[in-house]
């Protein structure tokens, strides 16, 4: 069963531990099972060397750069401008809805 995170795809986080500490940007994707994001602009450390290939995608080889991703309990939620915990509630439509513990404001998905 796929675990549920409170955190998605589009938000913006700061990193809150590791190498990247205190900086901010958008998850680009979530690895459900690994339970790690991948974060715009950041952890792009890994670089690969690729051969010229006739068919693939790199046609002239080179240096290719390749992001890593971070863990989840690494990241925070930025609402508002501030940082923030993810709790998860029934509104008053009987919807399950994301709200920043700090604010108590629903988050918007």
């Amino acid at each position: 069963m796929q675990t549920k995170l409170k955190i998605k795809k589009g938000d913006t986080v700061k990193v809150i531990a590791g190498a990247a500490s205190g900086q901010q940007g958008v998850i680009l994707d979530v690895d459900y099972k690994k339970e790690r994001v991948y974060v715009e602009g950041l952890s792009v450390i890994n670089k690969k060397h690729v051969k010229p290939q006739t068919d693939k995608a790199n046609p002239d080889g080179g240096i290719i750069e390749k992001d890593r991703s971070i863990h989840i309990s690494n990241v925070m939620l930025i609402h508002n401008g501030e940082a923030s915990k993810v709790g998860r509630r029934m509104n008053e439509n009987n919807k399950l809805v994301r709200f920043a513990k700090k604010t108590g404001e629903e988050i918007d998905s």
